[in-house]
């Protein structure tokens, strides 16, 4: 049984302000409310999020 690895993000800024394509990425990535934390697989296609808006999380 082996586990697929993940990868656990974490708002840390607001996207008040920000394109609406990364609103919507935000929100595609399971975060809602600042300091949220989502644990997702570790893929190319969730990679590709968390660098679009990687002045906006937080890998932990």
């Amino acid at each position: 049984m082996t586990t697929a690895p993940t990868v656990k993000i974490q708002l840390v800024r607001s996207p008040i302000g920000c394109k609406e394509s990364h609103r919507a990425t935000v929100r595609g990535l399971g975060l809602r409310k600042l300091r949220s934390t989502s644990e997702l697989k570790d893929s190319p296609e969730v990679r590709g999020m968390i660098n679009k808006i990687s002045y906006l999380v937080k890998v932990l």
